[in-house]
This record gives C-alpha cells, structure tokens and sequence, in this order.
C-alpha cells in the first residue's frame, strides 16, 4: 500500500511536470496577450506576487496576473480592493486568467496543479491541528473546494473540503478534479462570493 501511494506521488509530480510545461507552451499565446494588455492598461509589473506556505509549510513565491492598480488616497493607503479592480482585472478574474502564472509554480516544484489552495504565510501560526493538515501535500492550483464551491465556501468549509482531501487524495483524485475545474471555468461558476 505504502508503495503504491510512493508510486502515486512519483506519477504526480510527472503529471504536474508535463502538465504546466505543456500549458505553459499551448498557453503561451493567451499569457503574452494578457501581459501585454495588463502592462498597457496598468504598468508594470504585470504579476502579482507574494509569499504563501507550500507543503510543510515551507514559503515559496507565489505568482498570479495583477489584476488591480496600485492606486491610493491622500494619506498614501491603498484603496479598497474594491476600487483598484479594473474593468480588464475583472475579466481577468472571471475567466481564470490571473491563475495561469501559477503553471511556473507548478513546473518550478513549489505547487502541484490539485491541492489546497496556497494560503499567506501569516495565516500559518492561526490554523488549529486539523487545518494544519491541509500543508501535509503539495499546495494546488486547484482543489476539492475549489470544485465545490471555490469563493462562496466558508473558511471553515474550505478547510474541511482540504482536510478531506488530504486523507482521501488519489492520482484518480487528481484527475477527476482537474477535468471538473476545466468544466466550472468554462461555465465561469464559483468566482465570487454572493453578494461580491
């Protein structure tokens, strides 16, 4: 049994190999376009980046598409999110688009493309001893929550939908997983919580 999951995880990481390199080279026209748009509409930087906890909680440099500006009040504090999302970071957001820089994650070895969803580094000391499980795999582009629910889950339903995944992951998981989130982006469910 033992080896068979050693097995597993092997073939994992040479699914997120294949998988984010392959996106990365279909992708690479939508990724330039996007980059180009965003650097003409907002400047630069064209990626959002900041520091979350992979597995085990080791800290890794986490990317997304910028999708805000950096605009301030009078006091030199950013506005709300609110009004920094532009009409293009809308679209962006919709559409998945702001999560296709993660595929450098994946292929780097920080991410997988199933697991928990990275969380910021601060919020590692706050878990309690069930929630920390959700570092015991690699941290995913995609996950259980994500196709149940994503934005307009509770913390604490996201938490046991990872947790659940941790003691239930297989590579057919893995699979499963990935073809629902192919399904739910096309259909653009789950971006928002009700009333955002």
């Amino acid at each position: 049994m033992a080896n068979n999951k050693k097995l597993q995880r092997f073939l994992k990481r040479v699914m997120d190999i294949l998988g984010s390199g392959a996106g990365l080279i279909i992708l690479s026209p939508v990724i330039f376009i996007t980059a180009h748009k965003i650097s003409k509409e907002m400047g630069r930087p064209v990626f959002y980046n900041s520091m979350r906890a992979g597995q085990n909680g080791e800290p890794f440099k986490f990317y997304k598409f910028r999708t805000m500006t950096d605009k301030r009040d009078e006091h030199g504090n950013l506005l709300p999110d609110g009004e920094r999302l532009t009409e293009l970071g809308k679209k962006i957001r919709s559409s998945s688009l702001d999560e296709l820089p993660q595929l450098i994650n994946v292929f780097k070895g920080d991410m997988s493309l199933v697991g928990p969803r990275p969380l910021l580094l601060e919020y590692v000391p706050l878990y309690d001893k069930d929630q920390k499980r959700r570092l015991d795999v690699p941290q995913g582009i995609t996950g259980w929550a994500q196709i149940n629910g994503r934005n307009s889950l509770t913390w604490e339903q996201k938490f046991a939908n990872d947790v659940w995944y941790v003691d239930n992951w297989s590579l057919w998981l893995d699979i499963k997983i990935l073809f629902i989130t192919v399904l739910k982006v096309l259909k653009h469910e789950g971006i928002s919580a009700e009333g955002e």
